[in-house]
């Protein structure tokens, strides 16, 4: 079985840095050679407009994945970067709680269609979900098909506060539906290093959470908040910006959490 790896980027708090988070890490990862398919599960199709597919492009989406009949191989999207693919979304995905909540799989419906044949031959090295920004259905069928998730916490007042709901969830999933469900890591995005809160938000996760919180932080950088305007990830965009250096730090560290990079920096 080709070792790949399926990431959820969930928290149920939006404007954290989610959606550039995936788009991102999946823009780093190909860069250094991972092939990396980003499954668009919000109903808004950020993820999808960052990286270049226009809404008149979303034929064919992540609700069809999820809910309808069709073979994976027809709905994912080239992104015109190298190694990068994409499962587009629209608001489709909108009623697609409401549907699931009839379906009788409606919590494994996500993962059953990560087993299909398209996906399982060994094309992908990383499948990145990018999740709606509430607990919800579309995120808990993320969370049952990952093998991880990743979690973006905001460097700001009561960042920590939502975290334990979503904590509570993994925990009730790996009881139940996913017990190989791991917590990739706590991602601190929006740092600014001169701001005293930053660094007490920093300071309080590290000391709550320990070695879940990642090396990695990524800046406030207005360079990752300009990029997705243009329909490419900071690394294309300003390839020499402090976000496109912390994102390709942030690469660089899971791949070697995962045994893919020995410490010098070489794929193994």
């Amino acid at each position: 079985m080709h070792d790949r790896r399926i990431v959820a980027i969930a928290n149920q708090k939006g404007g954290v840095g989610k959606t550039t988070t995936a788009i991102n890490l999946a823009a780093a990862l190909a860069e250094r050679g991972q092939t990396v398919l980003v499954i668009d599960l919000d109903p808004q199709g950020n993820a999808s407009t960052g990286l270049g597919i226009e809404a008149g492009q979303r034929q064919l989406t992540s609700y069809d994945l999820i809910l309808g009949d069709v073979a994976a191989g027809a709905i994912i999207q080239d992104t015109g970067l190298q190694n990068l693919s994409i499962c587009p979304a629209n608001a489709d995905l909108a009623s697609a709680d409401l549907e699931l909540a009839v379906h009788r799989d409606r919590t494994h419906t996500l993962r059953a269609a990560l087993r299909q044949p398209d996906l399982t031959g060994g094309q992908f090295d990383y499948i990145l979900i990018d999740c709606p920004p509430s607990l919800n259905l579309l995120t808990i069928n993320a969370l049952v098909a990952a093998d991880a998730v990743l979690v973006p916490l905001q460097s700001e007042f009561f960042a920590l506060e939502g975290l334990s709901q979503l904590m509570l969830t993994v925990r009730e999933i790996r009881q139940s539906a996913n017990p190989a469900l791991r917590i990739e890591g706590i991602l601190l995005t929006m740092y600014d290093q001169r701001n005293k809160l930053s660094q007490q938000v920093e300071q309080d996760a590290r000391a709550t959470l320990g070695d879940l919180v990642l090396t990695t932080m990524i800046p406030r950088n207005v360079r990752v908040s300009e990029a997705p305007s243009h329909a490419v990830p900071v690394l294309s965009y300003d390839t020499a910006s402090r976000g496109a250096i912390a994102y390709r730090a942030l690469a660089r560290e899971i791949l070697l959490k995962h045994g893919k990079l020995k410490a010098q920096g070489e794929l193994t």
